[in-house]
């Protein structure tokens, strides 16, 4: 086999785009050490490392997706939530998601997958109807929170007190998750009810 169209690539080679390598040329094949391949794929996949957990994945009409962009150097990552099906609780700042299932995370950023974050916002794209209206955005070390429980009992970082959300509101974040920290929404007021309305898109921004 001839190996003119063949070219080695030098230690830290990466996947820059879906056709890309860097440092290698078009129409190439190229030989690439296997780990820093790995890990650029790692980088390139297109939803969080760890996704939604099931205290909001099993709510009934609730939808979570995800979205992770890299263009060249800067990382984009997106959550679109429906909150139909969930609860928030009475108590102010406990944790929104499915009552009695399980964890209540919207997903886990990572540095890895998500870049270095400098900043962020939430958009609500359907005014939340039942529910508590007052909605926050926590990150949080532990990925054991759940429904009904106050964001206190964890590890949190409080990146947008949202106050009551209507239609395009959007809100920059205070602050942002540091890697390997977990999502969650909890309600700001006393409102104990399941969601029948209520949509939202946050979007964080970084580089790798």
């Amino acid at each position: 086999m001839s190996m003119k169209n063949y070219t080695r690539l030098n230690p830290g080679a990466r996947l820059i785009d879906g056709d890309h390598v860097s440092g290698a040329h078009r129409g190439q094949d190229v030989f690439v050490n296997f780990d820093d391949f790995s890990a650029s794929l790692e980088a390139f996949e297109a939803t969080l490392a760890t996704t939604a957990g099931v205290g909001i994945t099993a709510g009934t009409g609730t939808l979570v997706k995800t979205s992770v962009k890299r263009d060249g150097d800067l990382v984009t990552t997106k959550i679109l939530l429906d909150l139909t099906g969930l609860n928030s609780s009475a108590g102010v700042d406990d944790i929104i998601g499915v009552d009695g299932v399980g964890v209540a995370h919207l997903g886990q950023i990572t540095a890895a997958r998500n870049g270095t974050l400098l900043g962020g916002t939430m958009t609500c794209l359907e005014a939340p109807a039942t529910g508590d209206v007052d909605i926050n955005l926590y990150s949080a070390v532990e990925a054991t929170g759940v429904e009904d429980t106050a964001i206190s009992a964890l590890d949190e970082t409080l990146l947008l007190n949202g106050g009551t959300h209507t239609l395009g509101l959007v809100g920059p974040l205070a602050a942002v998750p540091a890697a390997d920290e977990y999502l969650y929404l909890t309600g700001g007021g006393t409102t104990a009810a399941t969601y029948t309305a209520g949509r939202f898109l946050i979007e964080l921004v970084g580089y790798a």
